[in-house]
């Protein structure tokens, strides 16, 4: 089971340790930051994007697929009133010369990604006073 430990370095800073590593989250200015991380909006959103990486990735690798131009963009869309997320859509940007016959396959792949299988069904999240 992965432990993360919360620790606050300064200011509005927040950082992570898992496993050896040290994960340092900020916030922009006009949240009172300074900008020297990413905020953990932006983590949270790249971790979706990479984990479809991963899978796109190891897709093409093990069936010796080629991967330069292999991308993925994330774009999120929010409610205008609420600023509640709605829709994250992440296009996918295969290799010039990908074979057609594989495209539906990366897209199922993709599809496997546990980050977003995980906000598909959501875990419950527990909030305990130590």
């Amino acid at each position: 089971m992965a432990t993360v430990d919360v620790s606050f370095p300064g200011g509005v800073q927040v950082a992570a340790r898992i496993g050896s590593f040290a994960i340092l989250t900020d916030q922009p200015p006009e949240d009172g930051g300074s900008h020297a991380a990413p905020s953990p909006y932006d983590l949270f959103l790249s971790s979706v994007a990479t984990c479809a990486g991963f899978y796109a990735l190891r897709f093409c690798r093990q069936r010796q697929l080629p991967t330069e131009g292999l991308a993925i963009a994330l774009d999120i869309e929010r409610h205008p009133d609420t600023r509640r997320l709605e829709t994250i859509r992440m296009t996918l940007s295969l290799p010039t010369d990908f074979p057609e016959k594989y495209q539906q396959a990366i897209l199922r792949s993709v599809d496997q990604c546990s980050v977003k299988k995980a906000l598909s069904d959501p875990p419950e999240i527990e909030l305990i006073l130590a």
